[in-house]
C-alpha cells in the first residue's frame, strides 16, 4: 500500500529503499501553485541512522510490511530488551537503541505491542499512558501549595517529570508517553 506523502506524521513505519524507516520529525511547506513539500527526519530500525529527506507534491512512498504482536515485557540486559508472547511463549529481544525513550515508561511484566517487519522485532508501540511510581521529589514549601507551582520528579524508571506541588514520594502519577508530560494522580 502507498503512502502519500502528506501521511508522513511523526511516528510513522514506512519502506524506503527496502529498509523500515520510522519518522521523528516532519516539517510541511505548502508551496502556491506547486503543491507541498515535505521535510522529514527519519530513523533506520535496521542501523539506527538518521537521515533528513525531502519529499515532494505528488511522491507515494510504500508503507512498510510491519505485523503487531502483544507481548509481555520480561527484563533488560545490558544492550537488549527481552519480551515475550503471551500465547505462544516466543520470546523477542530488540536493542536499546531501538526502544529508545521508551525504556523510561517500560516496567517489567507491562504489557506492550511489538511491531515485527519480515519476522524481526524492530519497534515497541507503548501505552497511550502509563503508571508509574515516583521515586524521589523534593519537600514542598510551606503554603507555596497551589497546583500551578510546578516541581521535578524521579519515577522508578528514572523519568524525570514536572509535576505538581502536591505530588510526594511514593505517589503514582500517569504519564503521556507521547510527550513524557505529567497527567494526573492516581489514587490507589
Amino acid at each position: 500500500m502507498a503512502l502519500s506523502i502528506t501521511e508522513l506524521k511523526k511516528g510513522v513505519v514506512f519502506e524506503y529503499e527496502g529498509e523500515p524507516f520510522k519518522v521523528i520529525e516532519y516539517n510541511q511547506k505548502v508551496m502556491g501553485r506547486g503543491g507541498s513539500i515535505v521535510n522529514v527526519k527519519i530513523k533506520s530500525f535496521i542501523d539506527g541512522k538518521v537521515l533528513a529527506k525531502t519529499f515532494k507534491g505528488n511522491e507515494q512512498i510504500d508503507s512498510a510490511d510491519v505485523s503487531l504482536t502483544n507481548v509481555q515485557y520480561l527484563y533488560k540486559d545490558t544492550s537488549n530488551y527481552y519480551f515475550m508472547n503471551d500465547e505462544t511463549f516466543e520470546q523477542f529481544e530488540i536493542t536499546d537503541e531501538n526502544v529508545g525513550d521508551n525504556k523510561y515508561y517500560l516496567k517489567e511484566g507491562d504489557k506492550v505491542t511489538l511491531q515485527l517487519f519480515d519476522g524481526k522485532p524492530i519497534n515497541i508501540v507503548m501505552p497511550k499512558n502509563v503508571s508509574l511510581e515516583v521515586t524521589y521529589s523534593e519537600d514542598v514549601v510551606k503554603g507555596d501549595t497551589s497546583s500551578s507551582v510546578m516541581k521535578d520528579a524521579t519515577t522508578e524508571t528514572g523519568l524525570v517529570v514536572k509535576v505538581p506541588s502536591f505530588i510526594k514520594q511514593g505517589d503514582f502519577i500517569s504519564v503521556d508517553t507521547s510527550t513524557g508530560a505529567y497527567r494526573e494522580r492516581i489514587k490507589r
